[in-house]
C-alpha cells in the first residue's frame, strides 16, 4: 500500500510539474500605437501636438511626434485612437482608504466583517481606476485588508489600481488609531495600537513583517474619531522618533496624519515623508517642511461632501461638530502653505466621501492658488516622488509603465475636466476606453 500511494504521489507531482503547450511558452508582448491629440509632459509642464506613445507589454517603449513613432510600431500594433483627446500619465492618489466608507463609520464599523471590508475594498478599487487612479497610498485598513486587496489586484484576480499600502495605523491607546466607541468592558485595541518606544518599534516591524509597502503613524488627534482633538500631539517625542527611525531603516517611508501645528512639527523634526491633512499648518511647519523637503498632502475636498452629506448619513455629532470647525480652517493654512512653496503631493482622503470622485480635489487645489498644470503635477511627478516611485510611474517617458489616461477637454485649461476620465490604461492594458472612435 506504500509503494502504491508512493507511486501516486510521484504521478501526480509529474502531472502538476509537467509543461503544458499553452503554459510553458512566454506570452507575447502586447504592442499598441498611442495617437495623441495632446500630450501633457508633466515632467516640462507643457502640453505638446500631434503626438504618439508606443506601449511594449507593460511599459512605454517610445514617445514623439506621430509620425516617427508610428513608423517604429509593428504592422501588427493595436492602434487606440486618441488623437481628439488630451493625454495624461495616470494619476496617483497618495491617501485613500479603499476597505472603508463613511456610512459605516462610528460605531457602525464595528458590524461590518473583515473579509466584508475587503470586498469592499475590491468595489472601491475598481471605481477608483475606473477614474483616472491608475496607482494609490492606501493609509490605513483593518487586519491588513488593503494588503490583501494589493495582491489580489497584483495577481490579476480583481482591477485596481496598484497600491502602496500601510496596513494599519500606528497610533496609541485612546487616540486616532484606535477605536474609542466601545464601553470599557470590550476591551478592544486597533491592530496598530502600541505604547512606548519598545512596543512601537514592536508593532513597526510588525506591519513590516505582514506586508506593509509604507507607514502611517497618527501625530494629532483626528476628526472623525471619538474623544480626541485634532490640535493634541498624539506620541511623546521619544516614540515618534522610534517609530520613524525604524521604519526607515526597514526601507519604508512614513506618512503622519497630522492636523494640529505641533504635531505637524514634532512630525517633521522626526523625520516623516509627509504630513497628511496639515489642517493647522503654520509658518514655523512650513518653513522647517520647505528646509526639510517634506511633503504636504492636502485632503480638501472632503469638506464639502462631508459637511453637505454627513447628518444625511448619521455620521456621529461629535465628528459633524469637529468638521465644522477644522474644514473651513484647513483650506485657509493649506491655502498659505501653498503660496508659501512647501511641495505638495495629490490626496483625498477617498473614504470620507465616496471612492470615485478623487479628481474633485484637483479644482480645489487650483482654487487655492495652483495652475491646474502644478495641481497635474501634485498627482504625477511629484506624487511619484513621495512614494519613491519615479522610475516606474508619474510621467510618460521611456521605461516607465504604461500607465495613460484621456479626457475630451484640456486640463491645463479647465481642470476639472479630469473628472470626467474617457480612456484608461494601466501597464498596457486598457482597462476603460469611451475616448476612440467607434466604427
Amino acid at each position: 500500500m506504500t509503494r502504491r500511494l508512493a507511486s501516486l504521489a510521484l504521478l501526480c507531482l509529474a502531472v502538476v510539474i509537467a509543461p503544458s503547450t499553452g503554459l510553458s511558452q512566454a506570452p507575447q508582448q502586447r504592442t499598441v500605437l498611442i495617437k495623441c491629440g495632446r500630450l501633457v509632459d508633466v515632467r516640462a509642464g507643457r502640453v505638446l501636438s500631434d503626438q504618439a506613445i508606443l506601449v511594449e507589454g507593460d511599459r512605454i517603449k517610445e514617445v514623439g511626434p506621430t509620425s516617427t513613432v508610428a513608423g517604429h510600431a509593428p504592422a501588427d500594433a493595436r492602434v487606440v485612437d486618441l488623437s481628439r483627446s488630451t493625454v495624461l500619465p495616470g494619476l496617483i492618489d497618495c491617501h485613500t482608504h479603499l476597505t472603508f466608507d463613511l456610512a459605516t463609520g462610528g460605531l457602525r464599523q464595528y458590524t461590518i466583517s473583515v473579509p466584508r471590508q475587503a470586498l469592499v475594498g475590491a468595489r472601491n478599487a475598481r471605481v477608483t481606476l475606473d477614474a483616472g487612479f491608475t496607482t494609490v497610498r492606501n493609509l490605513g485598513a483593518n487586519a491588513y485588508t488593503d494588503i490583501a486587496l494589493r495582491d489580489a489586484i497584483d495577481a490579476g484576480d480583481v482591477p485596481g489600481p496598484r497600491i502602496d499600502a500601510s496596513g494599519p495605523l500606528i497610533g496609541v491607546t485612546g487616540g486616532h488609531a484606535d477605536g474609542n466607541e466601545l464601553a470599557p468592558e470590550f476591551e478592544y485595541r486597533a491592530d496598530g495600537v502600541a505604547d512606548g518606544v519598545p512596543a512601537l518599534v514592536a508593532k513597526t516591524r510588525e506591519v513590516v513583517k505582514y506586508g506593509a509597502d509604507c507607514v502611517k503613524i497618527v501625530a494629532t488627534g483626528g476628526v472623525l474619531s471619538k474623544g480626541d482633538s485634532p490640535e493634541h500631539t498624539q506620541f511623546s517625542d521619544e516614540e515618534i522618533r522610534a517609530v520613524v527611525a525604524e521604519a526607515h531603516r526597514l526601507g519604508r517611508k512614513v506618512a503622519a496624519h497630522a492636523h494640529g501645528a505641533a504635531g505637524i512639527k514634532q512630525a517633521v523634526l522626526a523625520g516623516v515623508d509627509s504630513i497628511e491633512h496639515g489642517s493647522y499648518i503654520d509658518d514655523e511647519c512650513i518653513a522647517l517642511m520647505k528646509e526639510r523637503g517634506t511633503y504636504l498632502v492636502p485632503t480638501l475636498y472632503l469638506g464639502d461632501w462631508f459637511l453637505e452629506n454627513a447628518q444625511r448619513l448619521g455620521v456621529p455629532q461629535y465628528s459633524i461638530d469637529k468638521g465644522r470647525t477644522v474644514m473651513p480652517l484647513a483650506r485657509k493654512n493649506v491655502g498659505h502653505a501653498i503660496a508659501s512653496g512647501v511641495r505638495i503631493a495629490f490626496g483625498t482622503d477617498a473614504a470620507v466621501y465616496p471612492h470615485g470622485l478623487n479628481a474633485r480635489e484637483f479644482a480645489v487645489l487650483v482654487k487655492l492658488g495652483m495652475t491646474p498644470m502644478q495641481a497635474i503635477q501634485s498627482a504625477t511627478v511629484n506624487a511619484a516622488d513621495l512614494l519613491g516611485w519615479s522610475d516606474r510611474i508619474g510621467s510618460i517617458e521611456p521605461g516607465k509603465l504604461a500607465d495613460v489616461i484621456a479626457v475630451s477637454g484640456d486640463p491645463t485649461v479647465d481642470v476639472t475636466t479630469l473628472e470626467h476620465v474617457t480612456f484608461v490604461m494601466k501597464g498596457g492594458a486598457v482597462v476603460r476606453d469611451d475616448a476612440s472612435p467607434r466604427p
